[in-house]
Order: structure tokens, then sequence, then C-alpha cells
């Protein structure tokens, strides 16, 4: 199937199979499907972290031309969840270069990091495991596509903001490992293979 990653299999979520796909250009219209729908964060379209010519007065439509541009590029940017034929879910995952700085203390000569930073999951369902194994798929997919550390920057359960960059506890439980914090909120954690 085109898109899907060799090292992704199938997850689940509430006792139900998941199928995961990479976002290329064979997959973009899911990826965009999912960000428009109601509740999705089509104000943003996963480009908070991303290299923009400009930060000020960005509209949502040049933010979503500019994913768009990324997608088409082949530059990776991260995996859809798929449960009952319905794009359901969504984590950012790619080289940590793709991202503008993710903390202070980062260390841009590093090789082979890929960052996770961020998840949507609509808000019907969460609380069902899929962010979880939105996080397993997407460890699976960076280690298969040569990363020799993953990086992450969660936050804590009770955080007022952030959380879109999932929890630490869900990290800790795979086997992250924290190497410090980025700002007063976000966790640096870190998995090696």
């Amino acid at each position: 199937m085109p898109g899907r990653s060799s090292a992704s299999p199938p997850g689940k979520a509430d006792g139900r199979e998941i199928r995961f796909t990479e976002v290329t250009r064979s997959t973009r219209a899911d990826f965009e499907n999912l960000f428009e729908q109601p509740g999705a964060p089509k104000y943003c379209w996963c480009m908070a972290w991303r290299h923009l010519p400009s930060r000020e007065h960005v509209h949502n439509d040049e933010k979503k031309r500019a994913m768009m541009a990324i997608v088409d590029a082949g530059t990776p940017v991260g995996i859809l969840a798929h449960l009952d034929g319905k794009t359901v879910g969504w984590c950012s995952v790619a080289p940590r270069q793709a991202y503008r700085r993710l903390s202070r203390q980062q260390d841009d000569s590093e090789a082979d990091i890929w960052s996770i930073v961020c998840f949507y999951v609509p808000s019907a369902l969460r609380g069902a495991g899929l962010a979880a194994a939105l996080l397993d798929a997407a460890i699976n997919h960076a280690f298969a596509k040569g990363a020799s550390t993953i990086e992450a920057y969660p936050v804590d359960q009770a955080s007022p903001s952030y959380s879109f960059m999932g929890f630490r506890d869900m990290f800790a439980a795979r086997g992250f490992h924290e190497i410090g914090m980025a700002g007063s909120r976000r966790h640096v954690m870190r998995l090696e293979r």
C-alpha cells in the first residue's frame, strides 16, 4: 500500500485494529480530510514547530499551503491512524532538522535524531488508547526510517498548555528518559535504539 510504513504494524485502540500510514503525496488527501473536520487543528496545520518565512499574521490557508509544499517535496511530516476505513488520528514525527529549534539545549551537530512534536485525536476518540497506539507507530516509523534517537517534548498531565505534544507518562512507559526541559512545561525526553 502506498505510504504504508512496513515498521508500523496495526495497533489497537479500544480493542479495534488501527492501520497507520505515512503522510506522502499519495496519502496527503487523508491528512487534509482529517485536518478539515470540525474541531480539527486547521488553524495550525501542524506548522507551529516548522519553519515558516514569517510567523506574524500567517493565515490558516497559508499554513496549509506551506505544509502541503513540505509533503509534496517528499519531506517526512508524520503518520496517520485509520480505524474502520476512516482517518482518525495524526502524529507529527520527522527528522529534528525539519522543525525549528525545539529546546535551548538542542545540539544541532547530532545526527539521526527524529522528533515527535504533536498528536491529534478527535475528542470523540480520546481516552480509547489511540494516542498510545500512534506513539508506538511513530516510534516504529522513526526507527525504520533511520533514527538512532527519538526526541519528544511532552508535558505533565496537569499542564495548562501544550497537551497536543503528549503526556510525559505515556513516553516514560515506553522507555523515554528525561534529559532536560524546554521552557517551563515541556520535558525533553529521548529514546535510543
